[in-house]
């Protein structure tokens, strides 16, 4: 990053600012360089006082919630990385149908937790999938038949040009693992969100996230991975064409496609960037050649590669 406008941040943020920290930290596969600089937000108001003004002094930033969905480069990322710890939840149990709005640094799992507790269902399905609200709005995430397009009522955005707005579900023309953020890539934060509910028994909505949590644990790696790494084809599943592709179990240096399921890479220590790269390019040349069909990436590839 230049001195001038590193020197700028400096006199906008204050000590909130840090300065080349390692991304793995921040990542679900525990996987990642520097970034140059560094911001957390603890709240939709600090998040929009954040972004605003990289915004107006042209300063390029990517924003991180969980940092699951990702792959970080080990070059790490030029300019400020914004890591979103916006986590407030707001029940309205009473209201017909109930709803939730929280803030869109909130985890998935925390808040079908949350909901199991009071009685409100709808999002078991949400309590496997790991990362954050935000990013489960942008990327349409799901599991075991539910997505959030299925429960989002309306989405708070901050967008540069625009300010902040609140779109109905409509208006994000959600696809599968896909929206029309995501597609067009507008100059666009996510604040929060509101989801809709159903009211249920606390034990019966506990029972159905224990099987789904059970039958993920059977199904799915242990360790740190980025969570599926392809989308699936249509009618057909990632995993098992990397699987018939003889790749299941593939390791290069730490990283290796799981021997438990072939659509994870799993980080087992100290893992570079670029070998889950490698792994990545053999999938997808090696389905390619066997199967005609081109992986297309569930993950985002972020940095400098």
């Amino acid at each position: 990053m230049e001195t001038a406008i590193l020197t700028t941040l400096r006199s906008t943020f204050g000590d909130r600012l840090q300065e080349n920290v390692p991304l793995s930290g921040y990542t679900s596969a525990r996987i990642g360089g520097p970034a140059d600089a560094l911001l957390i937000a603890r709240s939709t108001d600090e998040l929009a006082d954040v972004v605003q003004p990289l915004w107006e002094q042209d300063v390029p930033f990517l924003l991180l919630g969980g940092g699951s969905n990702v792959l970080v480069s080990d070059r790490g990322v030029r300019g400020v990385v914004v890591v979103n710890r916006a986590r407030q939840v707001r029940f309205s149990a009473q209201a017909e149908p109930p709803t939730v709005a929280a803030d869109s640094g909130t985890t998935l799992n925390d808040l079908a937790q949350r909901a199991a507790r009071l009685g409100l269902s709808g999002l078991e399905w949400a309590a496997t999938v790991p990362g954050t609200l935000g990013g489960a709005v942008y990327g349409n995430a799901g599991a075991f038949d539910g997505d959030i397009a299925a429960n989002l009522v309306t989405a708070e955005l901050l967008q540069r040009q625009a300010g902040r707005q609140t779109w109905p579900v409509e208006k994000m023309e959600y696809d599968y693992r896909s929206s029309l953020l995501k597609r067009r890539q507008f100059p666009v934060v996510i604040l929060s969100a509101v989801l809709t509910l159903e009211r249920g028994e606390p034990a019966a909505i506990q029972a159905k996230m224990d099987k789904f949590s059970a039958r993920r644990r059977s199904t799915q790696p242990p360790g740190a991975s980025m969570g599926s790494m392809f989308k699936n084809p249509r009618g057909d599943y990632a995993g098992r064409l990397i699987e018939a592709a003889g790749l299941k179990g593939k390791r290069i240096g730490n990283a290796e496609i799981s021997p438990v399921h072939a659509n994870f890479f799993v980080n087992h220590g100290q893992t570079r960037a670029a070998d889950v790269q490698a792994l990545i390019r053999l999938a997808q040349d090696a389905v390619f050649e066997k199967s005609g069909v081109r992986l297309e990436l569930e993950i985002e590839l972020m940095g400098e590669w």
